[in-house]
């Protein structure tokens, strides 16, 4: 017989990538999944993904602020393993970026951390972003980013880019919490993540997408674009929770473009859409 898989808990489980992450790992076999979700958002279509609502299937959904330590550590309870997904992003420039994002961000996972040890879960998987990686404007030229480069927080906060803030402080939060304490971690770094939705709502990554098919005309003449399908992400998530020899930070990418090549290659796929040409070429 096939051995049993071990019960897991997903946070921000009816996000794009939580979604597909519960998909995943219900058509990998997975029978107990604790699906932590924000309080009063709509989990609804993760019970019409196939198999949630198979007999043998236990997909039990919770309300659970990242915030609320108490709620977190009841989604977490009787659980192996946490995939801890939920995390503020938002294309919309935040008035308190340390309200809207820093903290939720950090303290968050800090709380899912303190569960999971509290409920001694065997592993972690933190998923990060490729924004706590890079820019690394220090990083020399001549040597491939790997695991060690770390976003430079001063020059993205010159820049008021504080998603990739709250994302490379959570994670240096996480590796101390778990460094401290002993625990077993892993952290995935998607690039932008793009696919089908199975939520109801368009979330901040397929948004870029959304835009440029709208004929944005932002050139991003600066801007370079890691870009991943969420698929893959999902499959990479329980990749490094079910391989015992997993440690560290992954990077999770298709490739890296410069934003007018990735408008380029989208105008080739999908020609009926007003592409503005400045973004392109």
């Amino acid at each position: 017989m096939a051995k049993q898989k071990e019960a897991v808990c997903v946070t921000g489980a009816n996000g794009f990538i939580g979604s597909w992450l519960v998909r995943t790992l219900l058509d990998q076999g997975y029978t107990k999944i604790h699906a932590s979700i924000y309080p009063g958002s709509d989990p609804s279509h993760l019970l019409e993904i196939p198999g949630a609502t198979d007999a043998s299937v236990s997909l039990e959904v919770f309300e659970a602020d990242v915030l609320d330590h108490d709620a977190i550590c009841k989604a977490v309870e009787g659980c192996q393993g946490v995939f801890h997904v939920a995390s503020p992003c938002t294309l919309e420039d935040p008035k308190d970026p340390q309200e809207e994002l820093v903290m939720p961000a950090v303290q968050g996972t800090l709380n899912v951390l303190e569960a999971a040890k509290k409920f001694k879960v065997r592993r972690v998987v933190v998923t990060s972003s490729i924004s706590a990686l890079v820019p690394n404007p220090s990083w020399p030229r001549e040597k491939v980013f790997d695991e060690s480069s770390w976003t430079d927080l001063d020059s993205c906060k010159s820049r008021q880019k504080w998603y990739p803030v709250s994302k490379t402080l959570a994670e240096k939060a996480a590796w101390e919490f778990a460094g401290r304490n002993g625990m077993d971690v892993v952290a995935i770094h998607p690039a932008t993540c793009l696919g089908p939705l199975l939520q109801p709502a368009l979330n901040a990554s397929c948004a870029v997408l959304q835009q440029l098919l709208q004929g944005s005309r932002d050139t991003q003449e600066y801007h370079w674009l890691g870009a991943v399908h969420v698929r893959d992400v999902a499959r990479a998530q329980v990749l490094l929770f079910e391989t015992p020899t997993a440690s560290g930070r992954y990077l999770c990418t298709n490739g890296i473009y410069q934003f007018g090549d990735f408008a380029a290659t989208v105008s080739r796929l999908f020609p009926e859409f007003p592409l503005h040409r400045a973004c392109c070429f």
